[in-house]
């Protein structure tokens, strides 16, 4: 089509612009100045139409002849009046024009032979006809060709609400496909998250446990990275705390041990009975050492014999404890016994310490508790009551070092040089947060019936717990001679510890006896130490009709009663 043609207007031309949104033609009116006069149909148009009386040209130039109308059995004519119509058509204008003075324009103008048509504004106009957009009609062709309207050729691209309808529907259907599985990958990879967290969880969870050596069939004495610690390798801190009755007398001795390797806290019990040995070769026992050699010199005897390496000694006297007690508000344990109130008038009262679960027990109870011996108990009776009051005092410390420190400097005491009182608040904090957790025990040291230790029976402490190797004074072959004087001359004591040490024999303090004996004894319990007896009464000077069999002493293979008939060497 060409951008400008005469639709049948005469002079008047318009140029198509475009398309609307509904696919129809948009043309705007060319100003006169920029019409062309040329016609190239004008003759042939005046020529058809002069010789059939209709002949509609869309070109015609002359303007002179009469488009027919496209209704069907129906024509138009414009008659040239020579004038120009003085308002456009109204809205309601009809195209068909059954008696007005317009040709029919298939794009809704009137236009007028020879007259410009009057466009509002001179602006572009856009056709609104509701029925089907009807072409310019093409020219007649032959006679024997048929006549075409271009109005049923007409293909013009109309809204189809079904046509939105079903796209609508596929995006929503393909919408919802989509977002489904998406929802299922987001669900995927959340379990498969999930599952990583729980792995790693348990992992952690089992790792923690076995470098805690918190496992079932894990060892408890070391494995940390997956590497057993031996006993002996592990790092221990240790002190010796010796309890002296100030009112009823004798002592009581125990071990605070802080494996830091294991994380495990452990009171040892160490029984008065066992035999130690000092620095000249003297054998003797826990309670004597303690009450004769003071501290330093019971520290080392006991680090000899168990292995250990003591840090220091807690001397801490029976006022001492009432005071630590009621400083950390009292204490809770399970007590074995009723105990009677020391200071009670008369027989029969009410015990102090009553025997039960979970006792609170004040300061003066404590200590009523850890220094009661029944009539006819052994000693370690007593010593396990001492443990119990001291886990129970651990239990109820503050874990902060610096508070434990104020608590023992309220105490007041004065200390061994070896052990401060913020070197004392430390260890005592560290173990009071293992007692708190529950990872703390009270364990017994077994002392055979002369004082000794035994590989078999002291194991389980000297080395799971002290991380020790027990040297007792029997691991020598020198025989162990326990001497009471019963001469009344408290040298003769002396004197025959010298003898005997120097004969080879491990000398043990035997006491003074009550009362002077006239004669001398040398006794024995075992056939097998028979010549040994006979071999201790020549070294002393004494005949061998003074060996017999009879009681001995604790820890010793031979007992001596010196008598008044005991006559020290000179030499």
């Amino acid at each position: 089509m060409n951008d400008r043609y005469d639709a049948g207007y005469g002079s008047d031309q318009y140029e198509l612009v475009g398309y609307d949104e509904y696919g129809q033609p948009v043309y705007r009116q060319i100003p006169a100045q920029q019409q062309q006069t040329y016609d190239p149909y004008a003759s042939q148009g005046q020529g058809q139409g002069q010789g059939q009386g209709y002949g509609y040209d869309p070109y015609a130039g002359g303007g002179q002849q009469a488009a027919p109308s496209y209704d069907t059995g129906q024509q138009a004519s414009v008659y040239d009046t020579g004038q120009q119509p003085s308002m456009p058509p109204a809205p309601g204008y009809d195209p068909y024009g059954t008696g007005g003075q317009t040709a029919y324009d298939p794009y809704g103008q009137a236009a007028t032979t020879g007259r410009q048509p009057r466009v509002a504004e001179q602006t572009a106009h856009i056709p609104q006809q509701a029925g089907p957009v009807r072409e310019p009609a093409e020219p007649r062709q032959a006679d024997d060709e048929r006549d075409y309207h271009t109005g049923q050729f007409a293909f013009v691209e109309q809204p189809d609400g079904d046509s939105e309808d079903v796209i609508d529907w596929l995006n929503f259907t393909e919408n919802r496909t989509e977002r489904r599985e998406e929802a299922k990958r987001r669900a995927r990879s959340r379990m498969i998250a999930l599952v990583v967290v729980l792995a790693l969880v348990a992992v952690g969870g089992v790792g923690y446990l076995w470098y805690a050596g918190k496992l079932p069939g894990a060892s408890s004495s070391g494995t940390k990275g997956g590497t057993t610690t031996s006993a002996a390798a592990q790092k221990r801190d240790v002190i010796v705390v010796h309890l002296h009755n100030t009112g009823g007398g004798g002592t009581s001795s125990v071990l605070l041990v802080d494996n830091t390797t294991t994380k495990q806290g452990s009171t040892v019990l160490l029984p008065n009975s066992l035999a130690l040995t000092d620095d000249d070769g003297t054998t003797t026992t826990l309670a004597k050492s303690v009450d004769g050699d003071g501290s330093s010199g019971t520290r080392d005897q006991l680090d000899t014999v168990l292995g250990t390496s003591i840090e220091g000694t807690w001397r801490l006297d029976t006022p001492y404890l009432q005071n630590l007690v009621e400083l950390v508000g009292n204490i809770d344990i399970d007590t074995n016994a009723d105990v009677p109130d020391p200071d009670a008038k008369k027989k029969g009262e009410a015990p102090l310490v009553h025997q039960g679960k979970d006792q609170t027990l004040s300061g003066k109870a404590a200590v009523a508790y850890a220094t009661y011996r029944a009539s006819g108990e052994a000693q370690n009776a007593q010593l396990e009551r001492f443990g119990q009051v001291m886990q129970g005092v651990l239990r109820k410390m503050s874990s902060d070092s610096s508070a434990a420190t104020t608590t023992v400097q309220t105490l007041a005491q004065i200390l061994d040089p070896s052990l401060t009182d913020k070197d004392l608040g430390t260890f005592l904090a560290k173990l009071a947060d293992l007692a708190k957790g529950g990872d703390y025990k009270t364990a017994l040291l077994p002392v055979q019936s002369d004082g000794t230790l035994s590989a078999e029976t002291s194991a389980s402490v000297v080395k799971d717990i002290l991380g020790g190797t027990a040297k007792s004074p029997s691991a020598g072959s020198a025989v162990r001679v326990s001497v009471q004087n019963a001469t009344g001359v408290k040298d003769d004591t002396e004197k025959a510890r010298v003898v005997l040490v120097n004969g080879g024999y491990t000398f043990l303090e035997g006491g003074t006896a009550s009362s002077t004996q006239a004669t001398s004894k040398v006794l024995y319990s075992d056939a097998a130490d028979k010549e040994n007896a006979t071999e201790v009464a020549k070294t002393l000077g004494l005949g061998t009709g003074a060996v017999q069999k009879g009681t001995v002493g604790s820890g010793a293979d031979v007992s001596v009663v010196l008598g008044q008939d005991y006559k020290p060497s000179s030499s």
